[in-house]
């Protein structure tokens, strides 16, 4: 799997999470998320259906966040884990080969272990920064650890936690190819200051 660019988290979007989705793939973002960790599983279900039916026929992936079950329901395109979630091995044992699978690591030996993970697509690392967007937040992994993953890692990195606009630039030193934010897009609740921030991120990835 090649590096996609900017990777866009739907948690609780003020403008909702169709709009939120319609703006992503208007803006050809290639890889689009749904975490939402606390709806019943209905209404889950519910949300991954429209914003799967935003993303069908276009350019952007759309993966559900820990639930393979919901990822094969609504048809996705993959779904994310976390190291406490299902193993990637019974993971792929629910969606198939066809499906993209992403693992969130969050220390250089969990990335290292990713590496030869059969069955992995990509990684997400981090937090980079401090981040509230956890319960029980991971240590924070800095820009050196990033820089140090991105050196040895044969997939994509996915760099999460604490983006923002002002923080950015030493993430994309360090050769972050994929960074991920998530308040900064999600908390407006004017679609079209929502478009403005990813375009905005995206020129600084060019």
């Amino acid at each position: 799997m090649d590096n996609f660019g900017l990777y866009v988290i739907l948690t609780r979007p003020a403008v909702g999470h169709v709009a939120a989705a319609e703006i992503a793939v208007r803006r050809g973002v290639r890889m689009l998320q749904l975490r939402e960790k606390n709806l019943p599983d209905g209404e889950l279900l519910r949300i991954a259906r429209e914003v799967r039916a935003v993303t069908r026929g276009t350019q952007t992936r759309f993966l559900v966040d820990d639930r393979p079950d919901i990822a094969v329901l609504c048809g996705a395109d993959g779904v994310h884990v976390g190291q406490s979630d299902l193993p990637v091995a019974e993971v792929r044992r629910i969606v198939g080969e066809g499906m993209i699978v992403g693992l969130s690591t969050h220390s250089v030996a969990q990335a290292t272990a990713a590496q030869s993970a059969k069955g992995v697509d990509y990684i997400g690392f981090g937090p980079v920064y401090p981040t509230p967007t956890k319960a029980v937040p991971d240590p924070v992994v800095g820009t050196a650890l990033l820089k140090e993953v991105l050196g040895f890692s044969r997939l994509p990195v996915v760099a999460i936690g604490g983006l923002f606009p002002e923080n950015i630039g030493p993430v994309i030193d360090a050769g972050a190819r994929n960074p991920c934010l998530v308040r900064y897009f999600m908390e407006p609740p004017d679609p079209a200051e929502v478009e403005r921030r990813i375009a905005e991120i995206q020129r600084m990835l060019l």
